[in-house]
């Protein structure tokens, strides 16, 4: 029974990647330029965000395994759950990690810069007059690549000797909790510190694009519905397109025949007049293209099926700010908690040892831990949530250094450079997202899952604990120190490395932690601004929100959002549809 459990929990995790595949692939697709598509650059941004994404939803995993072991309805570890096969389980989960952890630092540190410089090197030119080789190539990409091998090498040098816990004054190292992360060997250490300074500088960038982004994700699923169907934008457009032509018509007609022309003032009423029409037969093509017309029935009815899902995407976006404020809560109940209640503070960068506020999201994993693979999908869902944020943040800001736009992400217009560097940046936002799921979001889940222990004294260390008539179940902690909570509970894997490195690098502890109030009050400002301005995502949407002079909040345009859609179902535009020019104007401005 344990062999075919945990076989299936494997196997899911196996189709978990396999989709993960699939949204790396459909993510580079969409964004990269079709123009300047490389097949290297696309392979490398294709698998290291699997990875890093494999990485992060590895937890559910972890949870699932460790807390097999234990019945968490008797508080006792199951017949089979010997202390070897626990220890071969945890020995499994280790391996794997220390091998994702591994890859996910290898190609953010190496394989992608390799890339970048190996793309950069590409002369076509050359290449067609044969003064450029694939070991000329070769040996510029390496030229640059040198300095990350030497940072690599310089990280683990100085994880492997660096002196660790070493103020223990006041905390609570006695712990036989602590003590076993204590027992750490210099490799191990080598791969914490530099997996620490990792977590540090991607919880940095996660503040700014995932904080932004976690509330703009939302924003642009509701925005997605336009406040104007397309039959009435291509009747106001048609209908200002023929008055400003007819205003042309009559400025030219006024000097005919003069020879001095026109005069400055209608000279420059013309040429704004010519600069508006440019706009407007753009504006007259994009509503033509959004209607369907020109097109085969079969694009037709796709259009007519999305406009009557459009409701749905707009409550979509609704759902989504719930959930977003439900984690924004459970974060700072966490955040408050560890703050108040940590064990040793700073010694240990905020361990918090024991739940005492009640967390939403902590209780809703817990909950759906007892049924795999309900919170899996629950967890993989929550995790795609963020990593879309944090998609979206880099669409919203642009990679930038300081105030300094360097790349802009954009679908269908992204460069390899840019992608090669988002991808960087993602999988330092994926590490980021890792320690705040695991230690703000749902500390108990990931830590222990459902796993709980029958505090009952026991005749001899090694029994079993037994509550099948008294249940006096306690949920399991780092600060229990019972032997019956030695003997049944398993703390997970991922808990157990993300404790050594706030434990051992108390410093990464300290700044991570702090780290998660700003990235809060950084969701909470854009949030609350997005309420009264709609953001831009991108530069088609700027250019279309300019043309239609579209500068309205969300709390406005909620219902304009539901008539458009159904004029989109019907395809007959209002009867606003048929004024003239102000009215145009009036309706484009809501």
């Amino acid at each position: 029974m344990a062999l075919i459990q945990s076989t299936l929990i494997w196997v899911v995790y196996a189709v978990v990647i396999a989709l993960l595949v699939a949204i790396a692939s459909v993510f580079v697709y969409l964004y990269q330029s079709p123009r300047e598509r490389s097949a290297s650059v696309s392979i490398v941004c294709i698998f290291t965000i699997t990875a890093l994404l494999a990485t992060v939803l590895l937890v559910p995993v972890d949870i699932a395994l460790v807390s097999s072991t234990t019945s968490s309805s008797l508080g006792r570890r199951k017949d089979w759950a010997t202390d070897g096969r626990v220890a071969n389980i945890v020995y499994t989960l280790k391996i794997v990690y220390y091998l994702l952890f591994s890859l996910d630092a290898v190609l953010c540190l190496l394989v992608v810069p390799f890339t970048y410089f190996w793309y950069e090197e590409y002369d076509e030119v050359a290449t067609e007059e044969g003064s450029q080789t694939l070991v000329s190539r070769l040996w510029g990409a390496l030229k640059y690549t040198v300095a990350f091998i030497a940072l690599v090498i310089i990280l683990f040098l100085v994880g492997f000797f660096v002196p660790v816990a070493k103020d223990r004054n006041g905390a609570h190292y006695d712990l036989d909790y602590f003590k076993n992360i204590l027992k750490e060997n210099h490799g191990e250490r080598a791969l914490t510190f530099a997996l620490g300074l990792l977590i540090t500088i991607g919880t940095l960038i996660y503040i700014l694009y995932t904080g932004a982004g976690l509330a703009l994700l939302p924003v642009a699923f509701i925005k997605s519905a336009p406040s104007m169907s397309s039959a009435t934008l291509t009747a106001n457009t048609t209908s200002a397109l023929e008055q400003n032509r007819e205003r042309q018509r009559q400025l030219e007609g006024r000097n005919t025949g003069s020879s001095e022309g026109l005069n400055s003032k209608d000279r420059r009423e013309l040429d704004a007049l010519v600069r508006e029409e440019r706009t407007l037969v753009r504006r007259e093509r994009l509503a033509a293209e959004a209607s369907g017309e020109h097109s085969n029935w079969l694009v037709k009815t796709w259009m007519k099926i999305e406009a009557v899902f459009r409701p749905l995407k707009l409550l979509g976006g609704f759902f989504l700010i719930a959930v977003a404020a439900l984690v924004w809560i459970s974060m700072l109940l966490t955040g408050i908690d560890k703050a108040k209640n940590s064990i040793c503070k700073t010694h240990c960068g905020y361990v918090l040892g024991h739940v005492n506020i009640l967390n939403p999201m902590n209780v809703i994993f817990v909950k759906a831990a007892k049924v795999f693979p309900i919170d899996y999908v629950i967890f993989l869902l929550l995790v795609l949530f963020f990593f879309f944020s944090s998609v979206v943040g880099m669409v919203s800001i642009g990679i930038r250094f300081l105030w300094l736009r360097i790349f802009q992400i954009r679908k269908g217009h992204t460069s390899p450079q840019a992608l090669l560097m988002a991808t960087v940046m993602l999988t330092l936002m994926a590490l980021a997202i890792n320690y705040s799921m695991a230690m703000m979001v749902a500390p108990q889940y990931t830590h222990y899952g459902p796993q709980t222990y029958c505090d009952k004294a026991l005749k001899h260390a090694t029994d079993q604990p037994d509550c099948s008539e008294h249940k006096k179940l306690e949920p399991c902690s780092e600060t229990a120190t019972s032997q019956a909570a030695k003997n049944v509970c398993t703390p997970s894997v991922i808990g157990t490395f993300l404790d050594s490195i706030t434990i051992n690098f108390s410093f990464f502890g300290a700044v991570c932690f702090w780290a998660q109030f700003v990235f809060l009050a950084v969701y909470l400002i854009v949030f609350v601004v997005s309420l009264f301005r709609v953001p831009k995502l991108d530069e088609y949407q700027a250019e279309q929100d300019a043309e239609e002079e579209e500068e309205e909040g969300l709390l406005a345009s909620t219902g304009r959002r539901f008539g458009a859609t159904w004029q989109d179902i019907t395809g007959r535009a209002s009867k606003r549809a048929s004024n003239g020019g102000h009215a145009s104007r009036h309706d484009d401005e809501g």
